[in-house]
């Protein structure tokens, strides 16, 4: 009888991989939770790795109750840790998850998460998204966009600043080339159409309703915890 382990390097081979490419293909995953194509050629290798073997991908993270969601024309996939919900795909199971994948986000990366959505939709209504789905930005104006949503202020001090939009950026939320361009206001950066999945019409109303410069809390009133995804009891809006 075949191993585990045998039988998954016949089906790698019959995609001409092998199974130092699974590893390191299931390990970028897990470390990242996300592969966006457009991000880097190593993105794009492990992406263009993923599309190959995406139905044994699926297999093999189902035995561990992880599932992911692949956007074949932004190209763009991202993990979804146990127990979460996630707009537009149905949520197998009500258990709570016990938090292993799971991560809190600052309250400032989780403000500017929501301001990008909004400032994203803006310009979609306008018309004005890149063949890449990606909505560029000042910073001038996601500043004020955060000032008029949320009633608060980006961080005054460079280096945390600078540490919110790297986050961000590590999520593939965001793309900019120089650190030091987020020291100008007249710099611009591209939000990419991740953005949109991580934070629902219903999330965003919600807090047009209850702006008031606090992070949105849940109807428990507990802050909305982030999974990988910016999490309530009820939603999950990343």
């Amino acid at each position: 009888m075949a191993s585990l382990i045998e039988t998954l390097e016949q089906q790698l081979a019959t995609h001409n991989l092998n199974l130092d490419d699974w590893r390191a293909l299931l390990q970028r995953l897990l470390d990242y939770g996300v592969l966006c194509r457009d991000d880097s050629q190593v993105e794009a290798d492990f992406y263009d790795q993923f599309v190959r073997v995406q139905e044994l991908v699926d297999q093999y993270l189902s035995l561990i109750g992880i599932r992911f969601q692949h956007d074949p024309h932004f190209r763009f996939v991202r993990l979804i840790p146990p127990g979460a919900r996630v707009p537009g795909l149905e949520d197998e199971s009500d258990e709570p998850s016990g938090g292993g994948f799971r991560q809190r986000l600052s309250q400032h990366e989780i403000a500017l998460i929501l301001v990008l959505r909004a400032e994203y939709d803006k310009v979609l209504r306008e018309g004005l998204i890149d063949e890449q789905g990606c909505a560029a930005l000042s910073l001038e104006a996601v500043a004020l966009a955060m000032k008029n949503l949320l009633r608060r202020a980006l961080p005054e001090n460079v280096g945390e600043r600078r540490q919110v939009f790297k986050r961000l950026r590590q999520l593939r939320l965001i793309h900019y080339v120089q650190e030091a361009d987020l020291d100008q206001s007249e710099s611009w950066i591209k939000v990419r159409p991740l953005v949109v999945n991580l934070v629902t019409n219903e999330w965003l109303e919600k807090v047009r309703r209850d702006v008031g410069g606090l992070v949105p809390q849940d109807d428990d009133g507990k802050e909305v915890e982030i999974v990988g995804e910016i999490k309530s009891e009820k939603h999950s809006i990343f």
